[in-house]
């Protein structure tokens, strides 16, 4: 239920992220090859959030590392903004980079220690400038960062992160990626370390930020709740490959691919009834080392075929913006 194509990308005028054909791969210490990343296309445009999600290790991670250059990609292209990051020199690619800013799963260990708040929201800044003169004073302007995010400016710029909570330690993080006011924000599980209540909240800040600051989004996470809950379109992965991309209304409410429903029935959901009826998976994640042939998800799928281990799917659009890698998708409502 994995497979390559790009039935869904768009062409379209306001786009501020395309992703084409990118693979991203790994050697491991005996010489053999992973491939992480395996073919995958996206396209986000002006003010949108995507959404990408999977289980762990399906390379959702990888794609998000890739795009800042965190990672290398083995091949495919990244364009930001029109501009190609794989042909740019190392210097314009540090400018460039300036425009997309990353908040990672574990705020505490992604702050350094012994720096003091205030310091580390500078630190882009002092680094390549406040951006436009608005005539906002440099202090005035990491005041408001820090506001706007949720805490006193005052009690809080000349502490350090051991002195606050992993919620707190997030929207410091939060606003040291809009210091620069970034044209995208990747947001690499945000909220997955901190405990439910808080998840809330970062969630509800990183929407309200969406508005003022006129960001657009790649949102990473496992939790399909949570990606429907803030994201315009969501990307599902499988083991370096995509399976489905749909709006995320269209997605929860007609699930098109088995390993979608199958996340889908996995949620909780307490007095009401799931989307999809109760689907059953067999077998264990296979290697990345030694993925199946054909579909990569055939061999925990409840429907596949003898098509399945020989065609790797392509994706195909089965209604207008919802795209689908399988040889037997789910048509109609369960």
């Amino acid at each position: 239920m994995a497979g390559t194509g790009t039935a869904h990308l768009r062409d379209i005028d306001d786009l501020v992220l395309r992703v084409d054909d990118l693979v991203v791969e790994f050697a491991t210490p005996d010489r053999q090859v992973v491939q992480a990343v395996s073919g995958v296309s996206f396209d986000i445009r002006e003010g949108e959030t995507l959404g990408i999600v999977g289980e762990s290790g399906c390379g959702k991670s990888t794609v998000g590392r890739a795009v800042v250059r965190l990672i290398q990609p083995t091949s495919g292209t990244v364009v930001l903004d029109g501009v190609d990051l794989g042909r740019l020199s190392s210097e314009k690619l540090r400018r460039a980079r300036t425009q997309m800013q990353m908040i990672f799963q574990d705020p505490i260990s992604s702050l350094n220690p012994r720096r003091k708040v205030r310091d580390i929201v500078a630190e882009g800044i002092s680094i390549w400038g406040a951006g436009p003169d608005d005539g906002t004073d440099p202090e005035a302007r990491l005041d408001e960062l820090i506001a706007a995010v949720g805490l006193d400016p005052e009690a809080t710029r000349h502490r350090r992160p051991h002195q606050f909570s992993g919620g707190q330690c997030q929207r410091v993080c939060i606003a040291r990626a809009l210091a620069l006011r970034p044209k995208l924000l990747i947001c690499d599980e945000p909220v997955s370390a901190l405990d439910v209540s808080v998840q809330a909240q970062i969630l509800n800040l990183l929407a309200d930020l969406k508005q003022a600051y006129r960001l657009t989004m790649l949102f990473i996470a496992h939790d399909l709740a949570v990606v429907k809950n803030i994201s315009d379109r969501v990307l599902v992965m499988y083991l370096g490959k995509i399976c489905e991309v749909a709006g995320a209304d269209d997605l929860y409410a007609l699930p098109a691919h088995p390993y979608t429903r199958v996340l889908l029935a996995s949620i909780p959901t307490p007095g009401a009834q799931s989307p999809v009826d109760d689907v059953q998976i067999r077998g264990e994640l296979p290697s990345p080392l030694d993925p199946p042939s054909g579909c990569r998800f055939r061999t925990r799928c409840p429907n596949a075929t003898g098509v399945c281990a020989e065609v790797e799917p392509q994706l195909v659009e089965i209604r207008p913006g919802h795209v689908v890698a399988c040889h037997h998708p789910v048509l109609e409502p369960a």
